[in-house]
């Protein structure tokens, strides 16, 4: 191993301005004579547009323009486009309405963008947009999935008038049908994944900049994939060449999936810097981001599990209705399909699966990629339903998961629905995580709880991760509306230090660092020699950004593959300047040396004379060291693991305690130990937030109740316990480096881990499920409707 290269746990070198508050955040942008915006949002969740009333608005000082969705339809800007077509049983598409920026005629979830007003000063737009009248004509509303699926609800579209925007399905329903009936014992479970808000650190930000004399458009904004924006807003809403606008999406302070979508405050903000000639810059309050960030989850699923009569899984059935919210975000339909169907086979080899998933609108905010996108919902519900398949059974809930494994020698796997496993060894890190968690002194843990009047549990999961959606002409089949590859450039310049342009993005990953170390390893180049540059696109190969865990398994490929050709061609050079056969020189340690000799030229002395070719071959080598390549995968590449969680309960209150959290995960090849350290712990965390403490809850008449912090409960550091991670190795094996991607997966196994663990801990009570989150009084009253029960029963 290199020194600061592959395997070594580098610091991260983008943190030293962070944290002395030298980052430049979107909000830190401020562009001469700017304006700023503040957009005005409905109050209702459905209501037809009677009337806008702007003259108060526009006669007070400092407002420049108030302009509505009229404008917009006036100036023939387009609706934000939708980035996955999913299709219908009958192979008919989905249904797909338009998604205005702003709304012209009828408003469909509270936050819905009514208006803008641009002032000179923010204080003045948010006073301008008090004196804006604007006459709602108030409709019928339905903004949960019960309510939209109501005989007779309210109707988001007419186009969808049961308001379904699709009915989907995956897997073969006659085999699924087949393994049911010679089943042994059938478990099914009723699953509610509640419905989440992302809450990133940072809240989103758009600076719309026109320059007239070159007819050219730069939008900053706080977004995981500024390529993908360009070309949804440059081709579908604003219909202008692509090269005519500019995305720069500096420093993110997190995204979570949330930003990725194109939003509509995007759209508005550069459309408006046009129409007034000044930039227009718009900053989201917290309270705005709850009405207005694409929110994630929300799902209600009913689940069977056939068994054999000695445990083996024969077959699963799902039926899942996922809500989109009232438009198609950017990737909302992939994430209740593709992105989750195909991932229940988890780590089992059960041979018959079936999925159908019907799309729902509602009268609330669309519904889009939240970390793990999909992953986590299939995770939570397939190990929720093992377990309850262990208790029915009198199967140990370890052993239940050992005898359906797909064994060691299994890969390459081909799953029921859809994904080919390419390698993985789920007993391994089963038995890691068992050791690290002292899974045996459990029940002396358990006794000493009981000795204090607690109730002590402990709960696992297993999940499997699909990452680095590829490849793109399978993407494309599946619904995708653009390429999923991505790109690199590898740019030495003269004096040997090396630039790294990438097109995937980081907000928080640790890209500069994680990038940087690839390059080390590479060339031999000293890590602070290394600058990496990414997130604008008047800089960057085009690329597809950062989701989904495909930062090193996509983009990191793709700077390998473009290191590759820099070794290519400094070899040729090396050959030249020691004369001898290219065939002979090799690189080591950021020496090129021809083999078996002590003949040496460092790559430094490479580099300079390809910028200053006094001694080149001119002939057959173009004179500079700056190479490009672009990489689409092979395959997803698939992480898995062991999470186990150990609880304790007061059985007076309902307080459930996170005692232990042991993780072992399989990542393939680790680049940087201490940042998928921080990865997983992050994860961890986002996981048991879902699981005991978020839930976004609209009221029955389509109010949102969770929009804010006094409402919207967030795990604290108080909350968590000391994780204890670690990791088990087996290489994917079709990209070069063996990685397979670790974002997300804290995410995916944590939260059926701890309610496995809370349901263990009650389950002496009578308890066996309890719904998420699991809040005090959830597990008060569960507690407390068992022992109703067992006195009616006695």
């Amino acid at each position: 191993m290199t020194e600061n290269g592959i395997g070594a746990a580098v610091r991260r070198k983008e943190d030293h301005r962070f944290i002395t508050g030298q980052g430049q955040y979107t909000d830190d942008i401020n562009r001469p004579n700017q304006l700023y915006a503040h957009i005005i949002r409905s109050p209702l969740p459905h209501a037809r547009i009677r009337g806008i009333e702007l003259k108060a608005a526009l006669d007070m000082p400092g407002v420049v323009a108030v302009l509505t969705g009229k404008d917009m339809v006036d100036d023939g800007i387009g609706g934000l486009p939708c980035g996955w077509g999913v299709n219908n049983k009958d192979g008919s598409p989905m249904t797909e309405p338009g998604h205005p920026p702003l709304a012209a005629d009828t408003v469909r979830y509270v936050g819905d963008q009514v208006a803008v007003v641009l002032a000179d000063k923010r204080s003045i737009a948010r006073d301008a947009a008090e004196l804006v009248d604007i006459d709602y004509e108030e409709l019928p509303a339905a903004a949960s999935l019960s309510a939209a699926s109501a005989e007779a609800a309210p109707a988001v579209w007419e186009e969808a008038p049961d308001n379904v925007c699709f009915d989907w399905e995956i897997g073969d329903a006659a085999a699924t049908d087949e393994a049911f009936a010679s089943a042994a014992h059938v478990s099914s479970i009723d699953i509610v994944n509640s419905r989440l808000i992302p809450n990133a650190i940072e809240p989103r930000v758009a600076i719309g900049e026109y320059d007239s004399g070159r007819d050219e458009y730069t939008l900053y904004t706080t977004s995981q994939n500024p390529h993908v924006i360009r070309m949804l807003m440059g081709a579908f809403v604003l219909s202008i060449p692509e090269h005519k606008l500019r995305i720069i999406a500096p420093d993110v302070g997190g995204g979570f999936g949330s930003k990725i979508c194109h939003y509509a405050e995007e759209a508005i903000v550069t459309w408006a810097s046009k129409r007034v000639n000044r930039p227009v810059k718009w900053t989201a309050d917290r309270s705005e981001s709850f009405m207005s960030d694409a929110h994630g989850r929300d799902h209600i699923s009913h689940a069977e599990l056939a068994l054999s009569k000695d445990g083996d899984f024969l077959g699963l059935r799902v039926r899942t209705k996922a809500n989109l919210g009232a438009y198609l975000s950017t990737f909302g339909p992939a994430v209740p399909t593709y992105l989750y169907a195909t991932l229940l086979a988890g780590t089992y080899k059960t041979p018959a699966i079936y999925c159908e998933v019907k799309g729902m609108f509602t009268h609330s905010v669309p519904v889009d990629s939240y970390r793990g996108a999909g992953r986590p919902e299939a995770c939570y519900l397939l190990e929720r339903l093992v377990d309850r398949a262990a208790r029915e059974t009198g199967i140990d809930p370890l052993e239940i998961r050992r005898r359906n494994f797909i064994p060691r020698d299994g890969f390459p796997y081909q799953t029921p629905v859809l994904l080919e496993y390419d390698s993985g060894d789920y007993h391994a890190c089963l038995d890691k995580c068992l050791e690290l968690a002292d899974y045996k002194g459990f029940e002396k843990r358990r006794a000493e709880s009981a000795e204090r009047g607690k109730l002590r549990g402990v709960g696992l999961s297993t999940y499997i991760e699909a990452c680095g959606i590829a490849p793109s002409n399978v993407a494309g089949a599946l619904g995708a509306r653009a390429g999923l590859y991505e790109s690199g450039t590898i740019r030495v310049n003269p004096t040997g230090s090396v630039t790294v342009l990438t097109g995937s993005h980081s907000h928080g990953q640790g890209h500069e660092t994680t990038f940087a170390q690839l390059v080390t390893e590479a060339l031999g180049v000293d890590f602070d020699n290394v600058d990496v540059v990414h997130g604008d696109t008047g800089k960057i190969p085009f690329g597809m950004g950062t989701y989904g865990s495909r930062s090193l398994a996509v983009g990191g490929m793709a700077l390998m593959a473009a290191l590759e050709k820099i070794k290519t061609k400094s070899r040729k050079i090396a050959a030249h300047l020691l004369e001898a056969s290219e065939d002979d020189v090799e690189f080591v340690d950021g020496q090129l040396r021809v083999a078996g000799t002590d003949r040496t030229v460092s790559f430094g002395d490479v580099a300079l004379a390809a910028y200053v070719p006094h001694n080149y071959p001119l002939d057959v080598l173009e004179p500079g060291l700056d190479e490009t390549a672009f990489y689409d995968p092979k395959n997803w590449t698939f992480p898995a693991g062991c999470h186990i969680c150990e609880v304790e309960i007061d059985p007076d209150t309902g307080v459930v305690e996170i005692d232990r959290f042991t993780a072992a995960d399989d990542f393939g090849r680790i680049i940087n130990p201490m940042i998928v350290e921080g990865q997983v712990h992050g994860g961890l965390t986002q996981g048991i937030g879902q699981a005991l403490y978020e839930q976004c809850v609209y009221d029955d008449s389509g109010q949102l109740l969770t929009g804010s912090y006094m409402d919207y409960c967030m795990p604290k550091a108080d909350n968590l316990p000391n994780f204890e991670v670690t990791t088990n190795t087996t290489l994917c094996t079709h990209n070069v480096l063996g990685v397979k991607g670790c974002g997300e997966a804290g995410t995916i196994g944590s939260t059926p881990a701890v309610i496995n663990a809370v349901v263990d801990a009650l389950s002496e009570l009578g308890v066996n499920d309890v719904p998420i989150p699991a809040t005090p009084e959830r597990v008060w009253d569960a507690i407390r409707t068992a022992a109703h029960n067992r006195a009616v029963s006695a």
